[in-house]
């Protein structure tokens, strides 16, 4: 695929605050990025950056709700966007953080300052392609600091596949039948390095660490019920290797549709909401068997009801770890 030049002078929308949920290795030094690091994200417009297509009300509506991300749909709307690599610098206390600029055509702009929901669409689909083309997993548990840019944004020159350049003679070339929600917007890289991929839907799975074998990966597995108390949804997360040092170092995540629990030496806790009734199934009978539950069905029992009632109140959640009785209480 042919590449353009467009050159960028990005103006300062707004910042978020973010964390690492797990620890990884960044490539911008050879040292390993540990769980809680701060991260922050300019949103920031450029007229220069390829703008959405034209689409309706409803192409865009089903494109802010996932539904169009990897179908073959000639109608399928998308946005393009330009990530920085990221860069080291300080947070207000003068702790290590990252940055990453996130550029969007200026088009995008209005509808962000006044429709809340394609704001938050915008602000997903940052994280999404940060994480797509580094090996972080980031926190959906956002801070929104008073400031319209961590750091100066500075002009730079970007290479963008010449098909999405207006005016240009690739332009009038008919895109691909298969377009992914975000296109591949590419920063100008050396020979060397290879070309980031195309964003993937779906937020890729914490894996399990490799130490574990089977026996202990079934006897420290957590397992969970739910159930409806007042106007709150009660989530039990028994974690039968539960003590204090393991719950300094856990993590927890939790998005309208779905949560995370993450705890060391134990596979990770990650129910999905979002997904079909099917891949809930599925998903759940692949590590669910006779020996964690009385009835194997339990697991993808309580995904299906809990999937059914309202989404998780994020702003409004609450959690309690209850070491004596080994669990997880959360309340959302």
């Amino acid at each position: 695929m042919s590449k353009t030049p467009i050159a960028l002078k990005p103006t300062a929308g707004f910042c978020i605050k973010t964390a690492t949920l797990h620890p990884a290795a960044f490539p911008l030094e050879p040292t390993l990025i540990p769980v809680g690091f701060k991260v922050f994200v300019n949103i920031a417009w450029d007229h220069n950056v390829p703008p959405p297509p034209d689409g309706s009300e409803d192409a865009i509506q089903r494109a802010m709700q996932g539904q169009d991300v990897d179908q073959r749909n000639p109608d399928g709307w998308y946005v393009p966007v330009v990530v920085s690599d990221g860069r080291r610098d300080k947070d207000k206390a003068g702790k290590p953080s990252l940055v990453f600029d996130c550029i969007y055509n200026t088009s995008v702009k209005a509808r962000t300052l006044t429709d809340p929901e394609f704001k938050l669409f915008i602000v997903e689909l940052a994280l999404q392609r940060i994480e797509a083309q580094t090996s972080l997993a980031l926190s959906r548990q956002i801070g929104t600091p008073n400031i319209a840019s961590k750091g100066k944004l500075s002009p730079r020159t970007v290479y963008v596949p010449s098909f999405m350049v207006t005016g240009s003679p690739a332009s009038q070339v008919t895109a691909p039948p298969t377009k992914p929600l975000i296109q591949e917007v590419i920063p100008p890289t050396s020979p060397s390095v290879k070309p980031k991929g195309i964003l993937k839907a779906a937020k890729p799975l914490p894996t399990t660490p490799p130490a574990l074998n089977a026996n202990k990966t079934q006897q420290s597995r957590p397992t969970w019920t739910w159930a409806k108390e007042n106007s709150k949804l009660q989530i039990r997360v028994t974690v039968p290797t539960l003590d204090r040092a393991l719950i300094e170092q856990a993590t927890l995540d939790i998005e309208p549709r779905r949560f995370i629990v993450h705890i060391p030496d134990c596979p990770v806790l990650d129910v999905n909401l979002a997904l079909s009734d099917a891949e809930i199934v599925a998903t759940a009978a692949s590590r669910t068997s006779a020996s964690l539950h009385e009835d194997p069905a339990a697991e993808p029992n309580n995904a299906l009801t809990l999937k059914r009632q309202r989404d998780l109140d994020v702003q409004g959640a609450t959690s309690e770890w209850r070491v004596a009785e080994r669990i997880l209480m959360i309340s959302a």
